[in-house]
This record gives structure tokens, sequence and C-alpha cells, in this order.
């Protein structure tokens, strides 16, 4: 089985991943992980699972130095509208966002380096996502900004959000170490 077909974004380090898929008579057969898809190894440290419901929005999430990470987040079940935001001050899409619609028919992943605010939009019931990161989490160095405060447009009237994820700054407030 080769390796995923790889798509720039337009965001320095934040590739869209399309891995192969083997179908038969069985099912389905792909393997959405494997460092040698990357000009690096990355190491994994952590595997997270959540499970949302329709209009649930998770984030916008990081974690700062020194436990930034990188992560690859995928959906096992379900589709949600996928967003992040660059806090990369020396990258000229510094503040924007990027988005993409992620699913089990797609079973696209996106890459997310260090410096990258993330979170979703659940699009289905029990929608299951899975990421993958590369440090642990730190409570120390758990951060988030708010996910109404930097231009995008959810699409939600009336969106379900943890009390932690709405008491998150607004990403102008936010003094980022990236």
């Amino acid at each position: 089985m080769s390796g995923p077909q790889i798509e720039e974004t337009g965001f320095a380090g934040l590739k869209l991943l399309r891995p192969p898929t083997h179908a038969d008579t069985r099912g389905l057969f792909f393997k959405p992980f494997n460092p040698a898809y990357f000009d690096r190894s990355l190491e994994l440290a952590e595997v997270y699972y959540s499970e949302s419901h329709a209009n649930v929005i998770r984030g916008m999430h990081f974690q700062i130095p020194p436990a930034a990470h990188t992560k690859i987040v995928s959906v096992v079940k379900g589709s949600v509208l996928d967003v992040v935001v660059d806090l990369r001050r020396d990258q000229a899409t510094f503040g924007k966002h990027y988005q993409t619609r992620l699913d089990t028919s797609s079973r696209a992943a996106l890459l997310i380096p260090e410096g990258f605010a993330h979170g979703f939009a659940a699009l289905s019931d029990e929608t299951v996502v899975l990421y993958l990161q590369t440090s642990a989490h730190a409570p120390e160095c758990d951060r988030g900004i708010r996910f109404d405060s930097f231009g995008f447009d959810w699409g939600l009237s009336q969106p379900i959000l943890s009390d932690r994820d709405r008491s998150f700054p607004a990403l102008a407030e936010f003094d980022s170490p990236f």
C-alpha cells in the first residue's frame, strides 16, 4: 500500500492527507498514519478519541511551548467542519483560518503543525474524531482562543460548546508565543 496523496493548503506545514484505501467484498482497509509518509519522522506521544453530537463545536485548542504539538486529525464516523487558525507570528497567514470537511467517505486527515489553534463543528450525530499528537497533554501549557473571535462563520445558529471553550480569550487578546 503506497502513501497518501498530500495536498498543500497555502499555510506552511498544514497539509490535507488522503490515505490510500483498499476496498473489496469484505469492506474497507486503509492506513491513516505511517511516519514514512512524511519528510521527517513524527513520533506520536498520545492518541485521543472524541464523540460529539451534531452542532457541537470543540475548540479552538492548542498547547504552547514547551509542550506544543503537531497533530493529525481524522474522522472515524460522521463528518466535521474542521477549522484551524495560524498563531505563528512570523507567517504571512498569521491570524488567518483554514477550513475543510473531514468525513468517513473521504477518509481525509489534516496534518496540523505546532502553532495552530484547532477546532471542529460536528455535522452529524455520533461523530467520532481521532487525534494523533506528538506531545502529551500538559495542563500548564493547554490554551485556546474563542471559536467566534477570528472572523469565521460556523453556520450554526445554536452551537453547543463547553463552558471552558466559551471562556477562552479572543484571538485579538491572545499574545502568541509562536
